[in-house]
């Protein structure tokens, strides 16, 4: 029983003084020598959610909150870990859970609960990037993130490996087991992929943590962040990389400030602090410098901001000075954590949130606009995001292709450096399919065709998907932008059907298919869409040619039928003039389609002249250009099938 306690308050003394990673085996020890009680459990769950090691920390809240007793706070931070290992369901009823035992977070866990549905619809949506870790970068034991441009060809990053130091090992921070934060450089090689990293200079690299840091874009300034103990404490820390909140039982806690270092002659000197660091009272971190070196953004929880850390941004002054800090606004800032910003060479923001709507963790979003006027707050969608944590971006080509941080195939909480491909946009296709025949009044019109059957295909894929629309004829697809698809289908008494869309690479996020089927009845005629002629003229225009070449698809998908092709003119000049020119107009419309492959042995060729107008536009009727040119139109006739 002594030894228990002994180890017992060994690891108590280790949890108080942050060493939650050497606190982790020593709870495990005592733990084997006597029953855990409820606080010994609560400490082990803490410690690994932590140190980011997730897995286990759903295995230890999950006693916790098996436990007589247990604070109800418990259900949030299991239903958290439930979350961050991709178990939706099982956090979503712990967060409900955690809403009904203390009302006054009811609202907070409704909108958690939201969030997993989000995150649900988001991972069935199509993928919006390739995304693959950079085995050459990433040391796989330590933490590797934040990676930010540094000169022409390479990047600088924050890494928990270790530097040593006059022949000694790095020393150990407690809170993670892995050394403290330095600050590495790597340059990109001829194959796209980097070189072996490199520590910054000594004059960087303090002996304490040194981390997320951006380069000025002629690499002649360096800003980065720093941790200072407040008050100094040599054994007792906080995370680095966010702000914990101070345990009420601990009068110490760590904040962040931002330095800068000058480069004179390739070494870097004259380190100095940012004149709007007050680490007495708040943080500031994580820099992120625009491209043209007149904005600097961080991350601060001053107060006066809208939640626990804000996006901040400071105005370079004539004098070379930074102005007063000013709020990136609600738009971008939650009652959550907001961090890691970065601004690409287009001007576009990106940063890390855990208070907007995200798969779990921290996600990386984007906001268009400029300083404290921002708009379209988009989550960058998966895989850039997924469950765990991800944040830190950057981008090598603006739009397309960089570089992010991730701790998502981390088995010990530790981030990798990952570099991401964006693919086409994703766009929805709203599909809806029509009936097209003659109706009684002997007019065409088109009524909506639902419980339709349509095979969807990509073009220069074998990939396929089968859609079927519902009950008002609509079914939607997932597509992307720059691609080209085609339909097929068949319906009872219609055609079959076939058609091809090229979505645009600047198509709006949802774009509108319509899908027509053409009834398959005998002598009943079809008026083409834009099957139109010039005045006086005979000739296949291309608007009328597209719609032609429909016609060829539908002929050689339903082999069977023979057509009519009925030309009409509108009611200027005589009748043999346009009996005329209406058979010239049909026959036109043949060779076109024989020229495309069609048997002439299954087209007829036939001209109506002014014989059958459909408005008011007799002869000596006043009527306007677009009126006369209804009646110069063409029709199919199924004579035979």
């Amino acid at each position: 029983m002594a030894q228990g306690q002994s180890a017992l308050r060994k690891a108590d003394k280790l949890y108080d003084n942050y060493e939650f990673a050497l606190a982790i085996p020593a709870y495990k020890e005592a733990i084997q020598k006597r029953k855990p009680a409820l606080q010994t459990l609560e400490r082990v769950a803490t410690a690994y959610r932590l140190t980011r090691q997730t897995p286990e920390a759903e295995v230890w809240y999950a006693k916790v909150v098996a436990t007589d007793g247990r604070p109800p706070m418990n259900l949030y931070y299991y239903a958290e870990a439930l979350r961050s290992n991709g178990k939706y369901a099982e956090a979503k009823e712990q967060y409900m859970q955690w809403g009904e035992e203390m009302p006054e977070h009811a609202e907070r866990a409704q909108k958690l609960m939201e969030a997993i549905d989000q995150a649900v619809r988001l991972m069935k949506k199509p993928a919006v990037a390739e995304v693959t870790p950079l085995t050459t970068l990433n040391n796989g034991q330590a933490a590797d993130f934040s990676p930010m441009q540094y000169g022409s060809n390479g990047i600088i990053f924050s890494s928990d490996r270790g530097v040593p130091k006059d022949g000694k090992e790095a020393k150990v921070f407690g809170w993670t087991g892995r050394p403290y934060l330095q600050l590495f450089v790597a340059q990109q090689n001829g194959e796209g992929d980097y070189g072996r990293p490199e520590p910054l200079q000594e004059v960087i690299n303090a002996d304490y943590h040194n981390a997320t840091a951006s380069a000025a874009k002629d690499g002649g300034k360096l800003y980065f962040t720093r941790t200072k103990m407040v008050p100094a404490l040599d054994n007792a820390n906080a995370d680095p990389t966010s702000w914990v909140e101070k345990n009420t039982n601990q009068n110490l806690i760590n904040r962040l400030e931002i330095y800068t270092a000058d480069k004179q002659g390739g070494s870097w000197s004259n380190v100095q602090p940012f004149s709007y660091n007050k680490v007495e009272e708040y943080s500031v971190g994580h820099p992120a410098v625009s491209p043209d070196g007149e904005v600097l953004y961080f991350a601060s929880d001053m107060p006066g901001g809208f939640g626990d850390t804000d996006i901040y941004y400071s105005l370079r002054q004539p004098d070379g000075t930074w102005g007063t800090p000013v709020n990136a606004g609600a738009i971008v800032n939650t009652s959550g954590r907001e961090s890691f910003p970065y601004v690409d060479a287009n001007g576009k923001l990106y940063f890390a949130s855990e208070g907007h709507v995200g798969m779990g963790g921290m996600d990386i979003f984007s906001a268009e606009g400029e300083r404290g006027n921002w708009r379209d707050v988009k989550n960058l969608g998966y895989p850039i995001n997924t469950p765990k944590n991800d944040y830190g971006i950057m981008f090598t080509e603006p739009g397309v292709r960089g570089l992010l941080s991730s701790n998502r195939d981390s088995q010990n909480g530790t981030e990798d450096i990952f570099a991401f491909k964006i693919l086409q946009k994703p766009v929805v296709l709203a599909i809806t399919t029509l009936g097209r025949y003659q109706n009684d009044k002997k007019k065409t019109v088109q009524d909506p065709l639902p419980n339709t059957r349509i095979l969807m295909s990509q073009k220069n894929s074998k990939d396929s998907t089968v859609v079927i629309t519902d009950e008002k004829a609509q079914s939607f697809a997932d597509a992307r932008a720059g691609n080209a698809y085609t339909f097929a289908g068949s319906k009872i008494g219609f055609l079959k059907m076939e058609s091809s869309l090229e979505v645009p690479a600047s198509a709006p996020d949802t774009v509108q298919v319509a899908l027509i089927f053409d009834k398959n009845e005998v002598e009943k005629a079809i008026v083409l869409d834009n099957i139109y002629y010039d005045l006086d003229k005979a000739e296949i225009r291309p608007d009328a040619a597209r719609e032609l070449d429909k016609l060829v698809t539908l002929l050689k998908n339903n082999p069977s039928i023979e057509i009519e092709m009925g030309s009409h003119t509108d009611s200027r000049e005589s009748h043999l003039y346009n009996q005329n020119l209406s058979e010239r107009r049909a026959k036109a419309a043949v060779d076109y389609l024989v020229s495309k492959g069609i048997e002439r042995s299954r087209l007829t060729a036939k001209g109506y002249g002014k014989t059958r107008l459909v408005n008011k536009c007799a002869d000596g009727v006043q009527c306007p250009e677009e009126e006369h040119q209804k009646n110069r139109r063409t029709e199919f006739t199924i004579k035979k099938n």
